[in-house]
């Protein structure tokens, strides 16, 4: 009995302890501060502030969504009155985001009006003292990567199974839109580029900011691209080869952006599928969506534009007293008769007017008054650098090629 009564003590004892040490151990704990993290965005630090988070909805004008967060008209007014000259209330569309910061005591009253216009740059609203309103951009790095991969799939499917943003592929056709037809690449064909990427706050991705420089693997032969400005004071860049030649040419491979094929070559004899004869096709014809932008591949005055039950709707354009350029088939033209056309301008759009079965344009190439096979010309280039240049490029350029190689031997293992 004895031992009985000593062993309920010790465990009334340990158990007593035991209470006392968890309670001592939740009063420590209690003690500890929870420390709050700071959130500083947009240049204000957010716990200062009810911050209320939401996306401009269809219908919503910045006096309907001020409405709701209990500003009157009149209010409203004063405000896009005094902020007008730093913000187009008219720019605000469906779908972007805002952010309202009230005061954190009642009312909570609308302290500042957030607009983010993309996801770099955004506008302000402040009215705690007075309204003042502004633009920013969040802080942004730049980061320089260099890939080198071959052709699997369009160019865009490509770069984005590369891991690289597909904005990429506009940017190499536009360069390469002079010396590449983007219309022949074929699968395995290889090519190396050097860009630059944005981040904001350094990790969240934001596109491609610039192409420094890239070699395209094109019939056997690699075609360099390195941009540079004779006259650094000049806003102008030009694109040119290792050896300092200019890829621009005087006409664009294609009277299309990449991506859609060629139909049907100029040839002597073709079967003519809705005339069912042979007769000659003095163009080429690319097959496109209907209403797919066409360009003009030169610079020129539209010599003509009109309709025929052959050629539909077309707009021939000279470019000088050698060469002109015709396109027809088009759904829509956008161009009258004496306008100057810059290369590169869109001059009607894609359909299956006059004799044609589907959507496309056909391009015709006149040479001294006489159509022949504008892929098969050899095209005069643009104007070539200066020599006083020469040295500065090759210094700026070597570094950059360099690169280039090294990276596509390591991929390619050559």
């Amino acid at each position: 009995m004895k031992y009985k009564i000593l062993s309920l003590l010790f465990l009334f004892a340990l158990f007593s302890c035991n209470n006392k040490e968890e309670k001592t151990a939740k009063e420590n704990k209690k003690e500890v501060p929870v420390k709050v993290p700071i959130v500083v965005e947009f240049g204000f630090t957010l716990n200062d502030f009810e911050v209320e988070n939401d996306t401009v909805k269809s219908g919503d004008t910045f006096g309907t969504i001020m409405e709701k967060h209990n500003l009157g008209n009149y209010q409203v007014h004063e405000i896009t009155e005094k902020a007008r000259d730093s913000f187009n209330f008219r720019d605000i569309r469906a779908g972007k985001p805002y952010t309202i910061l009230k005061s954190k005591t009642a009312p909570n009253q609308v302290q500042v009006f957030i607009y983010q216009k993309d996801n770099i740059h955004y506008n302000v609203i402040d009215l705690r003292d007075s309204i003042v309103a502004y633009k920013r951009k969040k802080p942004l790095t730049i980061k320089t990567r260099t890939i080198a991969t071959q052709i699997e799939g369009s160019l865009s499917e490509t770069l984005s199974k590369a891991g690289v943003d597909p904005s990429l592929a506009q940017n190499l056709a536009d360069i390469y839109a002079y010396s590449v037809d983007f219309f022949k690449i074929q699968k395995g064909d290889k090519f190396a580029v050097t860009f630059e990427e944005k981040y904001i706050n350094d990790t969240i991705y934001a596109g491609v900011e610039s192409l420094q420089a890239s070699f395209f693997e094109y019939k056997g032969k690699k075609i360099y691209a390195f941009p540079f400005k004779q006259d650094t004071a000049s806003s102008k860049t030009n694109y040119y080869d290792e050896e300092g030649k200019v890829l621009k040419t005087m006409f664009l491979k294609a009277p299309l952006k990449f991506g859609f094929r060629i139909s049907s070559k100029f040839s002597k004899s073709r079967f003519h599928p809705v005339q069912q004869r042979f007769k000659a096709h003095n163009g080429t014809d690319y097959a496109a969506a209907h209403g797919t932008p066409i360009i003009t591949t030169a610079s020129g005055v539209v010599e003509k534009t009109g309709y025929t039950a052959g050629n539909g709707n077309f707009v021939k354009v000279r470019h000088d007293r050698t060469y002109a350029t015709q396109y027809l088939h088009m759904s829509k033209i956008l161009v009258r008769q004496g306008q100057r056309v810059s290369q590169g301008d869109v001059i009607g759009k894609v359909g299956s007017t006059g004799l044609a079965t589907g959507p496309h344009v056909c391009y015709r190439f006149w040479k001294n008054g006489v159509q022949v096979d504008a892929l098969k010309q050899k095209l005069p280039s643009s104007i070539p650098m200066d020599s006083r240049y020469k040295s500065r490029f090759i210094a700026e350029m070597t570094p950059m090629k360099k690169q280039l190689d090294s990276i596509a031997a390591l991929k390619f293992k050559n």
